[in-house]
């Protein structure tokens, strides 16, 4: 099955400025009844009435422990409970040795869920969240590519070729990425919103057969903000095991670290989920985005123009090299990050700037001693492979690491801030927007493939460099500072757009009407503070 193109329904939103948005996706009208499986709503219920509350309890100490990090109480090391500093470890099992690459992609689109499969990828990690659009139709197809991926029986057609191409039996891991606690479906119970993490959770695993499948069933967890919410996913994923009448732990997951405060609380984070977790992925765009957030009132850390941010800046390098200590010492993998820059088959230099840039990239990793990373490209594979030994370096420990490293080192003496930088920001976030209102939750941009986390860190890198006006220099090409006025922003909005109504790059979808609402979107969100990955 192929995937049809649906346009996308900008989310509705309820906010209070300055605090997280809970983005509400909303069923259409007749919906649940024609696209959830009969019986389904009976299962899902008492899941809903035990789980949806905790879930809006954990976002509203989200939204309190960002205001006490504005107020200065920042995020910071703590010592893991008498529990978590037992000798306890996780097996890890065979059949998840080997995550070496992890293939990631758009569970909405057939096509390229089927060439993941099919690369030799050791893992594929089939996306709902930041790269599929959040939007009823959207995610029905990601669903459904999901549930035919992990049977095996997934295809779509090859008009070059003029067939249908399979997948090809291997032992390539599947792992699905449900949408974060931030995010709340709607439409589903009559009045009331419910988590969008145990939907997906639930709508996936209510109908798997475990006697189709080469493996447990496996999750991705997205946007964890402390220890506490992986007792949330705990208990989801044993009271699910417990209505299919599974084994309590056979439900399998890893979780990425792309905040601020769960990077201080990794350790206690595993032991809350120790038997499901095998692992922790460091969410490296996200992450930028979420130390951006915790510091936003902190001149200091005005970053500079994305791209001229280096892949070993200290704020990510000290991370990456706690992250798998903290891993190996209890038994799980350790995941590095997505390299944005895209190959090209078209374009030789790009191409080879491109596969350059992923080898130093992943080499970078490897010796951190990550045990894998993540691509987005089948022509990526190979070289992601050959960085990191196999199966994994689990016994790899450094002799005297810092347990407790500094996570917020201020990041001086790194990159440009440049008029360039901003315009190229604002410019992305049309076109991210413009993206998303025509049904693509992912875009390659200027050789990038962008998603939302790169949206969010372009929202934020906008609002700092507005909020630090007069504080932070940012300079023309002549050298000059520019002054981050709200008027200024509007101009360069105004600018960007017109050349892009001008002549659109070849990659955009859409038509003026969709950009004029996208670079009404992106910039309303701006100043409206809107700064949660929605």
């Amino acid at each position: 099955m192929s995937t049809t193109s649906h346009p996308a329904v900008p989310v509705s939103m309820t906010k209070t400025k300055g605090t997280p948005v809970f983005a509400v996706n909303q069923a259409p009208a007749g919906a649940v009844g024609r696209d959830l499986a009969p019986g389904f709503l009976e299962f899902l219920a008492p899941l809903h009435r035990r789980f949806t509350p905790r879930q809006q309890s954990l976002v509203a100490e989200r939204r309190r422990a960002l205001e006490e990090s504005h107020w200065g109480n920042k995020p910071a090391h703590g010592f893991p409970s008498a529990e978590a500093r037992n000798g306890w470890r996780i097996e890890l099992p065979e059949w998840c040795r080997d995550q070496r690459n992890q293939m990631t992609g758009p569970a909405d689109d057939a096509e390229l869920v089927v060439k993941m499969l099919n690369s030799g990828a050791p893992g594929v990690m089939l996306d709902l969240e930041d790269s599929t659009v959040n939007e009823w139709d959207h995610q029905r197809q990601g669903v459904e590519n999901i549930l035919q991926a992990l049977r095996g029986s997934l295809h779509y057609f090859d008009k070059k070729r003029d067939r249908n191409v399979g997948i090809t039996p291997s032992a390539t891991v599947i792992w699905t990425r449900a949408r974060g606690l931030h995010i709340s479906q709607g439409g589903v119970f009559a009045g009331e919103l419910t988590s969008a993490s145990l939907f997906d959770v639930a709508r996936v695993a209510f109908l798997v057969d475990p006697a189709e499948l080469k493996h447990p069933l496996s999750f991705y967890i997205p946007k964890s903000e402390s220890a506490e919410e992986a007792l949330w996913w705990r208990d989801v994923f044993q009271a699910i095991a417990e209505a299919r009448g599974w084994p309590k732990n056979y439900i399998k997951c890893m979780a990425l670290v792309e905040s601020h405060p769960l990077a201080f609380q990794m350790e206690e984070f595993l032991y809350n989920l120790r038997e499901h977790i095998l692992g922790l992925n460091l969410g490296r765009w996200d992450y930028m985005a979420s130390l951006i957030h915790f510091n936003l009132e902190d001149a200091r850390w005005v970053l500079p123009d994305r791209n001229t941010i280096p892949h070993d800046v200290p704020f990510f390098q000290n991370l990456r090299e706690l992250m798998p200590e903290i891993c190996h010492k209890r038994g799980v993998l350790s995941i590095g990050g997505m390299t944005a820059l895209y190959p090209s088959r078209e374009d030789a230099e790009l191409n080879a700037r491109a596969l350059a840039v992923l080898e130093k990239d992943k080499k970078n990793e490897a010796d951190s001693l990550m045990d894998g990373a993540w691509t987005g490209h089948p022509d990526q594979n190979a070289i992601a492979l050959a960085q990191f030994p196999a199966p994994n370096q689990l016994a790899s420990r450094r002799a005297h690491i810092e347990r407790y490293p500094d996570l917020r080192p201020v990041p001086e003496g790194v990159g440009q801030r440049t008029l360039g930088g901003t315009r190229a920001a604002v410019r992305t976030v049309i076109r991210y927007r413009n993206g998303v209102l025509n049904g693509r939750g992912a875009s390659l941009l200027d050789g990038y493939m962008e998603d939302l986390a790169t949206d969010r860190i372009y929202r934020l890198m906008i609002a700092q460099r507005m909020r630090h006006n007069g504080r932070v220099p940012i300079l023309d090409d002549a050298g000059i500072p520019v002054a981050h006025t709200p008027e200024l922003i509007t101009r360069l909005f105004d600018e960007e757009l017109e050349k892009l109504l001008a002549k659109p790059a070849r990659a955009d979808l859409g038509t003026p009407e969709t950009f004029r609402e996208a670079r009404r979107q992106s910039q309303a969100m701006i100043m409206n503070e809107e700064f949660d990955p929605i």
